[in-house]
């Protein structure tokens, strides 16, 4: 039985070397054909690799400020403050993580606000969203259609003004730049550096918006994170304007009233009450004062101590990295896939046949 199996393992082998002579040789006699194809799938391939553009890749890394690290003394004497029952504005809350904080520079509404921004472009300014629409080439075809040839993005125009037509555009924008255009990451969970990088064919534009990116994000995360301490710190100066006014009201009444009482009878005590009233006044205004303006300095150092939120570390710098797609590339991978393509075309058709 052993010798059996063995002998038709051997005769399933020598029909399978039987059977790839017989295709190699039906293969080698269509050879003008595959050739032929080859050639087709090289050319094609050539006029591919000149055909696409190069693709360009701005990188802007940055850190993340870490609120637990950072603080000490600061810290302290902010604990020893909020002790006291002074608010101070605190932390902004930790919804700008790490990992919120890259989900905020994919989201629509800061890649929309982006692309409105405005830049300088050969002494002539335009937002960001007509480079765009420039490098692919829209406004050809929008300039056939009555609808869309007036559409124009004005660089920092209010996006609450736009029509139905221009939110569908900046809709397409936004979806392929999220697509394909924009990967925002650390490179190590460990390592709080994150990289943006923006791919374009268009080498100015992918260096644009890498920078405005990171700008109008920044300025977000300044205006949300800080706002409690803004506010608070707002609240304090009015106070401390209020008060002073106050007491430099009080100190020209103490003024008036000593001059209303001057060389008046020991006996006539009543006459300097204003007089004395007006003393009170200038003490706890002065002991407010005092305690306000002390407030409205830590609220400044809290203040400052929350506006430094990205610290930019790497920006993208001309010559941008470029991928693009070798002639010599285009020629192997077209001349190779049209020839394995035909090659089974014809064993298909063979079969079939």
């Amino acid at each position: 039985m052993e010798k059996k199996s063995i002998e038709n393992d051997e005769i399933s082998l020598n029909e399978l070397i039987v059977k790839a002579k017989e295709w190699y040789v039906y293969l080698l006699s269509k050879w003008k054909i595959i050739v032929l194809a080859g050639i087709i799938g090289a050319a094609l391939g050539l006029v591919y690799s000149i055909a696409k553009k190069p693709v360009y890749t701005a990188t802007l890394s940055f850190a993340l400020e870490d609120e637990k690290s950072g603080g000490g003394g600061l810290g302290s004497a902010l604990g020893l403050a909020s002790s006291f029952g002074l608010d101070l504005g605190g932390s902004g809350g930790g919804i700008f993580t790490s990992a919120n904080l890259t989900e905020l520079f994919k989201s629509r509404y800061m890649v929309e606000k982006t692309l409105l921004s405005s830049v300088n472009l050969d002494g002539q300014k335009k937002s960001l969203a007509e480079m765009y629409i420039e490098n692919n080439n829209w406004r050809e075809n929008w300039n056939k259609n009555p609808k869309l040839a007036n559409i124009l993005f004005l660089p920092d125009s209010d996006r609450k003004h736009f029509t139905r037509i221009q939110d569908s555009i900046m809709g397409i924008m936004y979806n392929n730049m999220s697509k394909s255009g924009l990967s925002v990451g650390q490179k190590d969970k460990k390592i709080s550096i994150v990289n943006i990088d923006v791919r374009s064919n268009n080498e100015l534009f992918a260096k644009y918006f890498c920078e405005a990116l990171a700008k109008e994000v920044g300025q977000f995360y300044v205006e949300t994170k800080s706002k409690k301490a803004r506010t608070n710190m707002a609240v304090l100066e009015r106070q401390v304007d209020s008060i002073r006014r106050e007491l430099n009201g009080s100190i020209t009444g103490v003024a008036v009233a000593n001059d209303n009482t001057f060389n008046l009878n020991p006996a006539l005590n009543i006459r300097r009450a204003p007089s004395a009233r007006r003393q009170v006044d200038v003490q706890a205004n002065t002991a407010i004062l005092t305690e306000l303006v002390k407030q409205s300095e830590l609220a400044k150092i809290t203040l400052r101590r929350e506006t430094p939120l990205i610290q930019v570390i790497d920006k993208p710098i001309l010559p941008l990295p470029k991928e693009s797609f070798g002639k010599l590339q285009g020629i192997i991978l077209g001349g190779f896939f049209f020839g394995f393509l035909i090659c089974f075309f014809l064993i298909l058709r063979k079969l079939i046949l």
